[in-house]
């Protein structure tokens, strides 16, 4: 999930108390007076002066009075993470991979590790990786849950914006599965990823 706060925005001579969300892909905030939905790749400048994060994007400016995470949030806009990072892949995790993925995202992973399985959840896995575009292919998760041991993840990657399968429809089946959701991330431009893990007290 992204960063939140309470804050105040001032755009085109008004301003507004409300509430700041910094996600993936969008900068959001919701006050009394407006809206805005500023997306990341459509930003033009950012800078962060004096605690306010002034952004400049088609529509307009806007300055976000932040305080100390004005340059916070202007690193995560101008730095943004790669996918595998925030998926938590690093260099030789152990990787494996339940269901269909692109090229493009097995060849990020190959560059980070060789520790690659397909269809059986190794023992020592760090993550694994089910690919589910239908409620359907959500059953597999009790069977992996059963397989998985310590601190492995299990990251639950779905289509963001379709009937056939919802982000509550991938928290149910973690959670009856026993597992407990830590986290949700932009995957792709349409596609999410929901991470699970085992309870620590069951560990």
């Amino acid at each position: 999930m992204g960063n939140e706060t309470n804050c105040t925005v001032k755009m085109g001579g008004q301003k507004s108390e409300g509430k700041a969300l910094l996600e993936t892909s969008e900068l959001i905030f919701r006050g009394g007076e407006f809206r805005l939905k500023i997306a990341i790749p459509e930003i033009k400048s950012v800078q962060a002066v004096n605690g306010e994060l002034r952004i400049a994007f088609p529509e307009g400016n806007a300055t976000f009075v932040l305080g100390p995470l004005a340059e916070k949030w202007a690193k995560r806009i101008l730095h943004p993470k790669t996918v595998m990072e925030k998926l938590e892949v690093k260099a030789e995790s152990t990787v494996a991979l339940a269901g269909t993925f692109d090229d493009e995202f097995h060849k990020e992973l190959r560059g980070l590790t060789t520790k690659i399985s397909k269809g059986e959840i190794a023992a020592d896995a760090d993550s694994v990786f089910l690919s589910a575009e239908s409620r359907k292919e959500l059953k597999r998760v009790k069977k992996i849950a059963k397989a998985m041991k310590g601190a492995t993840a299990l990251w639950v990657v779905y289509p963001k914006g379709l009937k056939t399968i919802s982000e509550n429809d991938v928290l149910a089946a973690g959670r009856e599965a026993g597992l407990k959701d830590v986290k949700v991330v932009g995957f792709s431009n349409t596609h999410t990823a929901l991470k699970f893990m085992i309870p620590i007290s069951q560990r």
